[in-house]
């Protein structure tokens, strides 16, 4: 049965209730965003009582539809000031749904002021004491909760970062081998799990089976059919699965959007070392896993896993944002120390993407050199142990450029921008600029269109036809984060309208309901609306829609390029 449970960490009541009028058939994004704008006052502090943090699986996860493992967080960002959600794979989600749950609602600080687990099992929900888990690192957090409740159980939790509540905090999820290596990274929501007193939730689905779907042979059809389109994509089916995401690092680079030493020029000259194909090569000789799901059920597999030099396990991937980030950002030309850094944010508990872009601020102000890696590392380490210096850092690009008097930071709404320069890819600029959530390359991956000529060709150095390829996407992402679906299957559904009509029709036979691709389009709109609608509420206007100027004066090599969608046509992105 689904249900809303609801955990009080201010009396540590747990009550539970039926999804009910604008919560109804709703998952995923449009579901923590919905609850979020209703119940939580737009003025609040982040890290008060008054704000809540909602765990919403998609409506297909825990279904057979394939890559339906995504779990989406939600809350008034620290990091922003906005709302967020923030997405994770992960075996999470697929368990949540096993369990019957809709949404997990955390609300309240504990009056205490101790720090608890909470238990999801198919008998109930219990909040236990944390013993002995104060300042655990994830990987020791994560064997420490198994060896208490088993090994087949599916974890949430948070490092160090989340407890010092840093604003680069991210929620961790464990994928199929137990590790904590899949990250709700963006927004700082790890630190709003923190001021919860929540350091992790157990979930145990022993005994449980698939959610019910309205109609099960309806379903297997249409995600027969989903699966066979993913697969002879040449992106979904041949480059993400051989190279990981990270396959861009080379394309990227070759089109001067690859933002390197801190965006001050568009290609790095050590590509070719940290590039997918470099690093695919690296992973087979070590013995690692060029193909990994991180959930069941991935067909897309472009998760990997890296050893190191003596063949011994060390992180996950690490994800192009990660490279790009820790990489090309900071001048770091060093596969090994990027997996270092990409297995330290792990363990602490940090989002890569903002904290590659802080390191690079700090790169800028002469904490340490460009190239520097192992300062980098150590900057990382002093995140970890807490100091003064790695407070600054750990709470991003904003703040470590308020602290050093750095004029020239790469973020908006106060959040890092990804591995794509605006001025060279220009429709990610209008993503940047407009999301709801601060500089994501997520939330409207125009780099689709502007250099992967998937879904169109729209040119990345010319202002025109950014805005309406970025509302388009802004529109059919937030629709999709609803789902569960991985936003890599965009790929195939921008070239392919079969694979839309596959999803309309997957959520048509698991939920029994009529779905349209027009109501998808429609629920996206909905989403967005609900999203800008609290942003207003919380101050924001469309002067915060911006890029930094920076961005509009500063030529980009090679192509000596600026950001110059004009503000008036940014404004117009949300005219739907």
């Amino acid at each position: 049965m689904a249900r809303i449970l609801r955990i009080n960490m201010n009396d540590l009541s747990i009550t539970e209730e039926k999804p009910r009028g604008k919560y109804a058939g709703l998952g995923g994004r449009a579901l923590t965003s919905a609850v979020v704008a209703a119940e939580v006052p737009a003025t609040c502090h982040p890290l008060s009582a008054e704000n809540k943090l909602v765990f919403a699986p998609g409506v297909l996860s825990g279904t057979t539809a394939a890559c339906s493992g995504r779990l989406s967080i939600g809350a008034k960002s620290p990091l922003t000031g906005t709302i967020k959600e923030s997405n994770a794979g992960g075996m999470a989600a697929q368990a949540m749904a096993r369990l019957g749950i809709t949404a997990l609602v955390v609300e309240g600080v504990p009056a205490d002021g101790k720090q608890r687990v909470l238990k999801l099992t198919p008998g109930g929900a219990k909040l236990l004491p944390a013993t002995g888990l104060k300042r655990r690192m994830n990987y020791a957090l994560c064997d420490k909760l198994r060896q208490k409740h088993g090994d087949k159980i599916s974890i949430l939790c948070i490092g160090p970062a989340g407890e010092m509540k840093l604003l680069g905090a991210s929620v961790a999820v464990t994928d199929p081998e137990g590790r904590p290596t899949r990250h709700a990274g963006r927004g700082g929501l790890g630190a709003v799990m923190g001021s919860k007193g929540l350091k992790a939730i157990v979930l145990d689905t022993a005994g449980t089976e698939r959610p019910t779907s309205a109609k099960p042979r309806a379903l297997k059809k249409a995600a027969a059919a989903f699966a066979k389109l993913l697969k002879k994509h040449p992106v979904t089916g041949e480059g993400l699965p051989t190279y990981g995401t990270n396959v861009l690092a080379n394309i990227i680079n070759s089109v001067g959007a690859y933002p390197t030493r801190n965006f001050l020029q568009g290609q790095f000259e050590g590509t070719e070392k940290i590039s997918g194909e470099t690093q695919r090569d690296t992973i087979i000789k070590r013995g690692g896993k060029p193909k990994h799901a991180c959930h069941p059920g991935c067909t897309i597999t472009c998760s990997r896993i890296y050893h190191d030099k003596k063949g011994k396990y060390l992180t996950k991937g690490p994800e192009y944002e990660t490279v790009w980030a820790h990489g090309a950002n900071c001048g770091i030309d060093n596969l090994d120390a990027i997996a270092e850094m990409d297995r330290l944010d792990d363990e602490i508990g940090l989002d890569t993407i903002e904290m590659g872009a802080a390191i690079g601020v700090a790169m800028e102000a002469g904490v340490i050199k460009f190239g520097d890696a192992k300062g980098a590392i150590r900057l990382l380490k002093e995140v970890g142990k807490g100091t003064p210096l790695g407070r600054i850092i750990g709470c991003g690009a904003k703040v470590v450029g308020e602290t050093f008097g750095v004029a020239r930071v790469p973020v908006v709404k106060g959040q890092a921008m990804p591995a794509y320069d605006p001025r060279a890819a220009k429709g990610i600029g209008v993503t940047y600029a407009t999301s709801t959530m601060g500089a994501d390359h997520t939330a409207g991956y125009s780099i689709t269109a502007n250099v992967l000529g998937v879904g169109g060709n729209v040119d990345a150095l010319k202002a025109k036809g950014q805005v309406e390829l970025s509302r388009n996407l802004q529109i059919a992402t937030a629709a999709l984060d609803s789902t569960g679906l991985c936003l890599f299957v965009a790929f195939c559904v921008l070239d392919e309208p079969k694979a839309l009509q596959a999803i309309c029709d997957m959520l048509a036979a698991h939920t029994g309901k009529k779905f349209t691709t027009n109501e998808f389009a429609a629920l996206g709109k909905k989403v967005l609306r609900t999203e800008r609608a609290f942003n207003k509420r919380a101050g924001f206007t469309k002067l915060d829609d911006r890029l930094p100027d920076f961005f509009k004066t500063e030529a980009l090599p090679p192509h000596d390029a600026v950001f110059d969608v004009p503000d008036k046509e940014l404004d117009k992105v949300f005219n739907f």
